[in-house]
């Protein structure tokens, strides 16, 4: 399903059951997403009807049309509680403006004023904007429910780092298993690992690390994975593995960058090595401030407020070992 931003689409999966489908899945609510359904439902679906969606997490390009398919087509919403609880919640946190604590976090975070002050009128992005809202009522599945969908067994284990939370439907074979990862496990990019207003002192890289380390026990040489984003692949223990390194070496570069105090806006470059422009300068902050929030619950780093009222950072040096020490 297209997306309008820089990751152009959102990878949504039907599963056939003999009473119709369950999706797994949504894309934003659109106009054109609910056209492109209405015409998946009518031809390549057979006009079967849609029993169930499951949702892997509540950002809005999965959970975006799960209120729809309930409400138009009847369907059944099976996702995890903090999903359900946080996707609600947000649709009705609607907001013309950014909010006073929202322009306070930007500007803490080391948002440069033109960028602030450009954003005080500006409509800020809502939930309300692309999710349906969401009937009361839906099925809870978590860590270790078994589900029986498209002629399959799938067990459910859950992730965090990404979003709370996050399912991931682990198929239940002998030979060459099924995993629908959504965001939590991508191929060729790393799943967004930010930090908001909502949380600002969240660590959500160390537990999306815990995550990848805990579903590296689980990965088999023949798992396919269908991912929320970008094409299939296999060899899921080799790209649980990069992804764990890849953060690692991340925040090694980043302890060397603050032996001098930096914003988060500063660590963009050792970071992402690559230019944030506005498009994907939202990602990059929450990003950046995730990692630093890594480093200081690591005691690696400390956090100061600086008389300009933005936070930055510096490296803790290791305390010397004593003679002999090792």
């Amino acid at each position: 399903m297209a997306l309008p931003m820089a990751l152009d689409h959102v990878n949504v999966y039907a599963l056939e059951d003999p009473d119709g489908w369950t999706l797994v899945d949504t894309g934003f609510d659109t106009a054109r997403t609910r056209a492109v359904w209405e015409r998946l439902l009518a031809g390549p679906l057979g006009g079967r009807p849609v029993r169930r969606v499951l949702v892997t997490h509540h950002h809005p390009d999965h959970i975006g049309l799960a209120g729809w398919f309930q409400t138009v087509h009847g369907a059944e919403l099976l996702t995890t509680r903090i999903a359900w609880l946080t996707a609600r919640m947000l649709t009705l946190d609607e907001q013309p403006v950014p909010s006073p604590e929202s322009l306070a976090f930007y500007h803490a975070a080391g948002m440069d004023a033109e960028r602030l002050e450009a954003r005080r009128s500006m409509r800020p992005f809502n939930f309300a904007d692309m999710v349906t809202p969401l009937p009361a009522g839906y099925t809870r599945i978590g860590e270790g429910d078994r589900l029986r969908l498209g002629g399959r067994d799938w067990l459910v284990r859950t992730g965090d780092g990404h979003a709370p939370e996050h399912a991931t439907l682990w198929e239940e074979t002998d030979s060459a298993p099924l995993l629908l990862s959504g965001d939590q496990v991508l191929p060729g990019i790393s799943s967004n690992l930010g930090v908001h207003v909502t949380e600002p002192g969240a660590n959500p890289v160390e537990e999306w690390i815990a995550s990848c380390v805990r579903f590296a026990g689980l990965a088999r040489a023949d798992h396919l994975v269908l991912p929320g984003h970008r094409l299939p692949f296999r060899g899921l223990g080799l790209r649980l593995r990069q992804l764990i390194d890849n953060h690692h070496t991340a925040l090694e570069r980043l302890t060397e960058h603050l032996r001098t105090p930096r914003s988060a806006p500063e660590c963009f470059v050792i970071l992402f090595r690559r230019t944030i422009d506005d498009s994907t300068y939202g990602l990059a902050l929450g990003e950046a401030l995730g990692h630093l929030n890594a480093l200081e619950a690591r005691g690696l780093a400390r956090r100061e407020t600086g008389p300009d009222g933005v936070w930055r950072w510096t490296a803790i040096p290791a305390p010397d070992l004593p003679a002999g020490a090792s």
